[in-house]
């Protein structure tokens, strides 16, 4: 389902924290997502109390997706069905990729012209979701963490650390 380039992807993954802030989603949720099979991890799933999961590029994609499925109003038992088809055969681009959002159906219309059922029932269009920014929005989050990141990595000597936190306690 992925159809993006990775720009600065770490290749160790995502932990579930970053993936949350990235697609703007509570922990829970996302515990919840991978407990029920709607997205499990591809990088590393979780094995018990205190394991971390790691979400790959595609993984963190496909829930960017689900989000926006379910703020489009999808239920999730919709937006499970949707993803579970873009993910089948369809050899989707999600850069270029818009669903046309119904009642109780959603079709995913192709650049060609050719319109894929993703949901069976219901008429009468009401949404087209274009999911082009899906992708950019992604790319931008990921370099906010990144620089995040590399910003409280630098190195500092124990002795600032510890004279930093006595001046805040004098406060």
């Amino acid at each position: 389902m992925v159809g993006a380039n990775r720009g600065s992807v770490p290749s160790e993954g995502f932990r579930g924290s970053q993936v949350c802030s990235l697609v703007g989603i509570t922990y829970r949720q996302l515990d919840y997502w991978a407990r029920t099979g709607l997205l499990r991890p591809s990088i590393t799933d979780a094995t018990g109390s205190g394991s971390q999961r790691r979400y790959s590029y595609g993984d963190v994609l496909e829930l960017k997706v689900i989000k926006r499925l379910l703020d489009a109003g999808l239920k999730l038992q919709q937006a499970r069905q949707a993803v579970d088809c873009l993910r089948g055969d369809l050899g989707v681009d999600l850069s270029s990729a818009q669903l046309v959002l119904a009642d109780s159906r959603s079709v995913l219309a192709r650049s060609n012209g050719e319109l894929v059922d993703l949901l069976a029932g219901g008429q009468g269009v009401f949404n087209v979701l274009p999911l082009s920014g899906v992708v950019s929005e992604l790319e931008a989050a990921i370099v906010e963490i990144n620089a995040a990141g590399a910003a409280a990595q630098v190195d500092r000597h124990p002795a600032a650390a510890y004279l930093a936190s006595t001046e805040a306690a004098e406060r």
